[in-house]
């Protein structure tokens, strides 16, 4: 039998995980779990049998639990001195996988909400959230071998699945149909072989598969679109100055566009990169003023494309899911 962490010596329960002799026990106070859980309030309020027949240890009543020790430690380290959430390495995740599951579990529902708010800080409902998690990917250096942001969208979407979080769906989803299909089936990359007892499942479930499949083909109808008829079919503005050069300006835009993009590019930055390159363009090809109202109009379709984003997947609204799960 081994003490976990925390083991208060004044504690008047202890939870223990697994049996003996391989058995791990926590050592804590029940006014704390209580106050915090509905369900450890009700455990602690079940009339108990004759003092001869409660299972104790060390002079106090032992509960017996049924969760990963990891898991179950973390859980009453958050709820004595708060969740220490990050984003830096993979075993973060890890961490706040086996809290939000047990906040889940136990009807905990400050920390549950506090876990499912640093989640969306990187698979997030906004699209500014969406756009400084791309700018980040691309510029973090890899950790322990991984790229930013070191956890697979896989375990993203099988931990949401898992504990009920629509939320972060949409954006775990979207990221997720980057991966060639193959890859996936494979499960062999090296954010999905990591071993650890807070790991979400790496196979793709049915319902992965067809959201996987349904925002795969989204994301190349949108490109497609971009390219083909929000660019190649733009002319100049009735108050260009140079109508017939910014109208072959934009038509070599979408011409290079349609070279340059691949089955794993994302739309939304996709487009932000097409002004960018167009205000880059040292040939000045295409007029300030077309310039800034391309600029407006991408803006105006990457806000169309992302509110429709959950509806791909048959999910309520960004407004909707924030009301559910925040």
């Amino acid at each position: 039998m081994e003490r976990g962490e925390p083991y208060f010596e004044d504690g008047n329960v202890i939870l223990m995980c697994g049996e003996s002799p391989a058995s791990v026990t926590f050592r804590v106070h029940r006014s704390v779990m209580a106050r915090h859980s509905e369900v450890f309030e009700s455990m602690f309020l079940v009339p108990q049998p004759e003092t001869s027949m409660v299972e104790t240890l060390d002079g106090c009543q032992v509960v017996r639990m049924f969760d990963e020790p990891v898991e179950l430690s973390n859980l009453i380290g958050a709820l004595y001195d708060g969740a220490k959430f990050s984003n830096e390495r993979l075993e973060d995740f890890y961490y706040l996988a086996g809290i939000l599951r047990l906040a889940t579990k136990y009807f905990i529902a400050k920390l549950r909400t506090q876990a499912i708010e640093h989640l969306t800080q990187t698979w997030s409902h906004t699209l500014k959230g969406h756009d400084d998690m791309v700018e980040a990917a691309l510029r973090a250096p890899l950790v322990g071998g991984l790229s930013y942001p070191r956890v697979h969208p896989l375990h993203v979407v099988s931990l949401a699945r898992e504990v009920n979080v629509r939320i972060i769906l949409p954006s775990a989803i979207y990221f997720l149909s980057l991966y060639p299909l193959e890859d996936l089936l494979r499960g062999d990359h090296p954010k999905l072989i990591v071993e650890h007892p807070s790991r979400p499942s790496s196979v793709l479930s049915p319902a992965d598969l067809r959201d996987y499949t349904l925002m795969f083909q989204h994301r190349l109808d949108t490109i497609l679109h971009f390219v083909r008829a929000f660019c190649g079919k733009r002319t100049a503005l009735q108050a260009c100055p140079s109508p017939s050069a910014c109208s072959h300006g934009f038509a070599k835009l979408s011409s290079r566009l349609s070279r340059s993009w691949i089955t794993r590019t994302g739309p939304l930055h996709y487009m932000s990169q097409a002004v960018f390159d167009l205000a880059e363009d040292s040939r000045g090809s295409v007029c300030g003023l077309c310039r800034r109202a391309f600029a407006q109009d991408v803006a105006t379709l990457r806000e169309k494309v992302w509110s429709e984003l959950p509806s791909i997947l048959g999910l309520p609204s960004w407004t909707e899911l924030e009301a559910m799960d925040l």
